[in-house]
């Protein structure tokens, strides 16, 4: 019979690391949140083969005396908790199992000099064996260098993935660490090469758009949201992208609680619940939201990493999350992030100029001849050309071949130009796009996808959207079998699903009975539907699923009801859909995420004919 015993100090230890740093991108984040909450100012990485040779970290802040060093590198040794109230913890680390963890595993070097002191002193640790204890010459701060990770462990270190990979994952830390405290400045090297400088003392959206990608801050919205709470006050900012502006993978969402960087799904689901109208399913919103609340309304102390966290009224910051989103949006949603490209602008052809014109002034459109001919019109009392058509060697127009176009008058800009961001109609381009002169530039309408967003928020506004969830009750209820955490997820959000015309009950363990379906989805199969709607409860803890599918059926209204691409537009028309694009909310995208308008800037058109 196996006998209970007492585990060595060590083994406690690599069991420790193996919950902590099971990659050199773990021990990365651990040893960078022990410089924050130093108090330091700068922080500078090196990386040697994406951290699996080396790791190395060096910080101003304020330092370790030699007792305190000894003391960091035993477990459960903490300056993070001055007294017993973990959940008043303010700092990113507090566990104290960090340091130990990684020296178990490595060969750990820890360096350190407090502020003021005439000397530093320095601890090396070789997989869990203390080899050197002895000064060391250091400015004021905390250097710590991890080799070899692994080194001694053959079984763990088969498991880690290439350089590539884990310079990666190290970057991707480096970024959200950096992103959380834009006062601090943060550099990364990586085999010698810098990678990431960051200066200190930046603001939060210059900060973000520097390290996720430098369009983001004109492609984007900022959020100021806060919302009273029993203990104090809970608030939402940071940078969200327009809809436009989005990705295929959700890699570029980055979500902050109290400055720690998390993944956590009911933020997650959040997000894409703030973005679920504007946003076809595959696509991906960019930004980062970074949410402040009191220490109590939320427990960090739920995952070995500390990178999820569990809310104490979690439908409660759902929603606040939701609503800050859009309300963010709804002050640049007739924005459109969609920009003519360097490959487009490329795209334009300029006419080729040659030294010596031939007669018939071969261009472009070389297939037709532009010469001049007997059956011009001319003025019949005169002989007079206007200079620069003898200078050019310019023929008369033949009417008899050119194209023709619609001759409505052009209307002159108005004085309050700037009241009309969409400007005035100038015409219509293959009878799908209109084109339009606005103050700084030209702008092009994609006039089916705007109208179309315009009809769906009209049905919005006309109570369309509770008509689609109008419950329709089954003549037989159905019984629909499931999975019993499945069921329990689904018991959870009855409510909710009620809103929208699902009415489901328990039916014992591992069934859910159905007595109602939405109006719009009454032909649907209640199995399927409510197997989606459990794995998506599941994935994002949030019914999601089925407002999207009745968003859809909107959407499909919006589409059939709205202006096809090839009708011709009168200028009238034109100007009054763009007008009514000026007011209505979310009008820079189409019910599929896509924009409904592109600008070209005066100056992008200058340089076209070389005028810039």
């Amino acid at each position: 019979m196996p006998t209970i015993r007492r585990l060595p100090e060590s083994l406690v230890n690599r069991i420790a690391a193996g919950e902590v740093v099971e990659r050199p991108a773990a021990a990365l984040k651990e040893l960078i949140e022990n410089a924050i909450d130093s108090g330091a100012r700068t922080i500078v990485v090196s990386l040697v083969e994406g951290g699996l040779d080396r790791i190395e970290v060096t910080d101003d802040g304020c330092g370790m005396t030699p007792e305190e060093m000894a003391l960091a590198l035993e477990r459960h040794a903490t300056s993070k908790l001055p007294d017993d109230a973990i959940e008043q913890v303010a700092t990113l680390g507090f566990r104290g199992e960090a340091l130990p963890s990684i020296a178990s595993v490595a060969r750990f070097t820890l360096e350190s000099r407090p502020k003021g002191a005439e000397q530093g002193w320095r601890k090396v640790v070789d997989h869990g064996e203390l080899v050197e204890d002895s000064p060391a010459a250091l400015p004021p701060g905390t250097r710590v260098r991890v080799e070899h990770l692994f080194g001694k462990i053959p079984a763990r270190r088969k498991f880690l993935r290439t350089p590539r990979s884990e310079y990666a994952a190290c970057l991707d830390v480096v970024r959200r660490l950096a992103m959380a405290r834009p006062d601090i400045g943060f550099t990364l090297e990586h085999g010698g090469r810098r990678v990431l400088a960051l200066q200190s003392g930046q603001g939060l959206v210059e900060r973000v758009a520097q390290v996720v990608a430098r369009e983001l801050k004109e492609n984007g919205v900022p959020i100021d949201f806060e919302r009273p709470t029993q203990s104090g006050t809970m608030t939402l900012g940071g940078i969200a992208g327009l809809p436009t502006y989005n990705r295929g993978v959700a890699d570029h969402q980055y979500l902050f609680v109290n400055g720690r960087p998390v993944k956590d799904r009911l933020l997650i689901g959040a997000v894409r619940g703030a973005y679920a109208d504007m946003l076809a399913r595959d696509r991906h919103a960019v930004l980062a939201l970074f949410l402040d609340m009191p220490p109590e309304e939320v427990d960090v102390n739920v995952h070995p990493a500390k990178t999820e966290v569990r809310f104490r009224d979690s439908a409660g910051v759902r929603g606040f999350i939701v609503s800050g989103l859009r309300h963010a949006l709804s002050t640049g949603d007739r924005r459109s992030a969609q920009a003519p490209d360097a490959s487009a602008m490329g795209r334009w052809t300029s006419e080729p100029v040659q030294p010596n014109p031939a007669p018939s002034l071969q261009s472009l459109f070389s297939g037709r001849d532009w010469s001049g001919s007997s059956a011009s019109v001319r003025e019949a009392s005169t002989v007079w050309r206007s200079p620069e058509a003898e200078v050019a060697n310019i023929p008369q127009s033949n009417t008899a071949s050119a194209p023709f176009g619609r001759a409505e008058e052009a209307a002159p800009l108005p004085e309050d130009v700037a009241a009309y961001p969409l400007g005035i109609a100038r015409g219509q381009v293959a009878e799908t796009y209109i084109v339009a002169e606005a103050e700084d530039g030209l702008v092009i309408v994609d006039q089916h996808a705007a109208h179309e967003r315009l009809v769906l928020e009209r049905l919005r506004a006309a109570g369309a959207e509770e008509a689609v969830a109008r419950a329709q009750a089954l003549l037989i209820p159905e019984v629909v079998e499931l999975d019993e955490p499945d069921c329990d997820r689904l018991e959870g959000a009855t409510e909710k699903l009620a809103t929208m015309g699902l009415a489901i009950e328990r039916f014992g363990p591992g069934a859910m009975l159905v007595r109602s379906l939405p109006h719009a989805l009454a032909k649907a199969d209640p199995h399927q539907l409510l197997s989606d709607i459990a794995d998506d409860l599941a994935k994002h803890g949030e019914a999601l699923l089925l407002g999207e599918k009745l968003d859809l059926v909107l959407a499909t209204m919006a589409c059939h009801g709205s202006v096809r691409a090839g009708r011709v537009l009168s200028v009238a028309e034109m100007n009054a859909l763009l007008r009514e694009m000026e007011r209505t909310p979310r009008s820079g995208q189409c019910n599929h995420g896509r924009p409904t308008w592109v600008k070209l800037k005066m100056e992008d058109v200058e340089k076209l004919f070389g005028r810039h």
